[in-house]
Parts: structure tokens; sequence; C-alpha cells
């Protein structure tokens, strides 16, 4: 259909049959091979199109929108593409005022989604104005510009994790102007952009029960005690779901508590899970049941339903009782616990009682610990001897003993 042909001067060009039956040229210009027979790719998806009058493919699209205007000029000449409708503009919209409309319409979205949205859409801000760029519309944002505000973070010494994280809530922002037309492509969506977040092995504890115990006896009160035996024992998500625990939700003769989950809610099938009432959250419940005034809801009734300041109560707390808070105050003592329970259970089980998957487990909770190798040692030390094989025959036998 198409052809690629090398000039003497070194230059290549595309040689192919245009729609009206008609040889065309596409002069590429000095460029490698390997360049040259991507583009003489596109080039015949751009023929493919033409003759049967539909429109190119996604791939060959995104391809379009991120060509130089000359390069565009080229592939029009050469009646590949039609020439841009210049009556038809697009409307002129400042990235941040249209970051801020699509707050605005995030309506039925969880607070702590919406402050994190809004606090990316802020360092954004930030961002711009320290460019220079506060009225930068949303179609001269570019890649370069995401890679800057992605620099940008980094220089303000926020964590990896982090990082992407913003710049996820930012891509999450682009795509919505994509949906709507006013790009072509998002600009978050480069390699050098990278938006998944990665496990930080760094910042995992194992928070032994002999610590627990410690902070447990330094709690001010047993309600406090019932929320960290929850974290540690329970391994709900703290303190978003312990706060939302209800006396209907505590099953005396099952042993069980249903845990609602604000946070996979919106998965169906997903907005509660049960929970065994593991042996040492047991006499915390019993405590705090014995003391709650008659006709209360709430198990934990002193919060008020509010997660307000409770890491730093917490570190106050820990520091109390002479012990240095951790990172991840409360995700640790979630890990701890779900890496306790899959050296006892079937993993699949254990994730439907932390409420998690097995692949989020595997990568952000499950942690290796002293004990791991301890009894691996001990395996080595007093199991089997290992036996050396040295050949074929050997192999042999031990499969027939």
């Amino acid at each position: 259909m198409a052809s690629l042909c090398n000039d003497k001067n070194g230059k290549r060009r595309i040689m192919f049959k245009g729609r009206d039956g008609k040889r065309r040229a596409l002069h590429l210009g000095a460029i490698p091979k390997k360049n040259a027979e991507s583009v003489l790719l596109k080039v015949e998806k751009l023929i493919s199109a033409r003759i049967t009058g539909n429109t190119p493919d996604n791939e060959t699209s995104v391809w379009l929108a991120g060509i130089s205007k000359d390069f565009r000029q080229k592939l029009e000449r050469a009646d590949l593409i039609d020439p841009i409708d210049k009556s038809v503009e697009k409307p002129k919209t400042a990235a941040l005022e249209f970051i801020d409309s699509y707050l605005e319409s995030k309506t039925g979205i969880k607070p702590q989604t919406k402050f994190l949205l809004e606090q990316s859409r802020n360092d954004f801000q930030r961002f711009l104005k320290a460019k220079g760029i506060v009225s930068i519309e949303v179609v001269e944002f570019t890649s370069g510009h995401a890679i800057d505000f992605r620099n940008y973070l980094i220089g303000r010494g926020l964590a990896e994790n982090t990082v992407r994280r913003r710049c996820g809530r930012l891509k999450q922002c682009f795509d919505n102007a994509v949906a709507y037309r006013l790009i072509d492509r998002n600009p978050f969506k480069v390699k050098e952009v990278p938006t998944a977040v990665g496990a930080n092995e760094e910042r995992q504890e194992f928070i032994s029960r002999a610590m627990i115990d410690e902070v447990l006896e330094a709690c001010p009160c047993p309600q406090w005690r019932l929320l960290v035996a929850l974290a540690r024992f329970g391994g709900l998500r703290t303190p978003s779901e312990p706060l939302l625990l209800k006396w209907g939700d505590i099953d005396w003769e099952k042993r069980t508590i249903r845990v609602q989950s604000p946070k996979t809610a919106h998965h169906e099938g997903k907005g509660s899970r049960i929970v065994p009432m593991f042996p040492e959250i047991v006499p915390h419940l019993e405590k705090v049941f014995e003391v709650a005034p008659e006709g209360s809801e709430f198990i934990l009734s002193r919060f008020n339903h509010q997660a307000k300041n409770l890491r730093t109560q917490f570190s106050r707390i820990l520091r109390n009782a002479g012990i240095e808070p951790w990172g991840k105050l409360f995700q640790n003592l979630r890990s701890t616990r779900e890496t306790e329970l899959v050296n006892e259970f079937p993993i699949h089980i254990v994730c439907k009682w932390i409420g998690n998957s097995q692949a989020v487990a595997m990568k952000h909770y499950l942690q290796v610990t002293d004990e791991h190798l301890e009894r691996a040692t001990k395996g080595a030390q007093y199991g089997a001897a290992p036996v050396r094989i040295t050949s074929f025959d050997d192999v042999s036998t031990e499969a027939s003993a």
C-alpha cells in the first residue's frame, strides 16, 4: 500500500497511491530508519481510513494529536487527513478553572476523597504560580508541564508514592477534559509521570504484642483501648471503620462483628463484612459495653464518629508509653494483624476478614518478620537432611522410592 524510499542525500520519503489513484510522496527528511518505519505504519492506517471513509483508530488518533503543526500540514497536503476547520475553535478554558469546575461536579464523593482532590488542586495552583503560568489554558498544558509538576512535588520533599498519588489525581481531572473534547490527549499519560503506587517497605513495621500491651496500658480510657485493639487485633481500617461500629453490629452469640466499610461501599456487595470477634478484642469490648450508657447506639461514642486529630492523640499516647511513634500509625497495626493471620488461615479467608484483595495484601500489607526467618532456619536445622542429586540415576531412584 505504501513503501519507504531512501534518497541519495540520506533523506527518506514514503511513496503511496492516494484515494484519487495518483502517486504521492510524503517527505520525512533525514530521520532514523526505525522512526521512518514507524511513520510508514501510521501512514498505511491513514490510507486505509481514507479509502474506507472511516476515522483513524484510537492509536493513530493519539499519534496525530502529538505531531508537530508542520508535519500535520504535510499530511494534509498529501491528502492523508482533513485540514483542521479554523472556524470551529475549541473553547478557551484555563486549566485551573477547569479543575475547579470538575471538583464542583464531584458531589457524590466522600469527604476524604474530596479533601485529597482539593489538596492536589492546591499543589497544582502553587506550581502554576511558581512557573508564572497561572492563566495557562487546558489546551496549552503539555506533557512537559506535567513532568515539571512532578519534579516540583519531588523538589518539595514529598515521598515518591505521595507524588504519584497527586499526579494521579491531576491525571483524573485531565481525563475529564479529554471526555469533554477540550483536549485530544491527557498530558499526564506519559511514562515520565508514573501514577501507579508501589509498596513502601521502608515504612512497614511489625508491631509486636509486647509493644501493643504497653500501648494499651497507656491508653486513657476503655474506648481508646478498644479502638487500638480493633486496629491491632481486628485489622480494621482505623479510624474510619471502628468509629462507625454500633452495638447492633455485635453478635455476642456467634462472636462476630459486622464492619461497615466506607472505603469499599461503592463496590457492589462490599459495603460491609463480617469479622471474627477475636479473643484479644473481647475483654476490651465487654468493658466498653459494661460502662456504655443505656440506649447508646455507637460503640466508640466519645469520638463522636469523627477522626479529627486521632493520629495526633495516638502519637501522644505512644510517647507517654515511652514509644516513638512508627510510620503509618494505624495502617501498620492492620498490616501486622493481616501478617499474623495468614500464618494461621488461608489468605482468601484472611482477605475476607480484613476487607482487601489478595493482590493488595501481597503488595501493601503482608510483611516478612524475624519470626519467619527463625522458623525457616529451625526447619533446616531439625528437618530432613538435604539430598544432593549427582546423576539422573539418583533422580530415578528417588522418584521410585
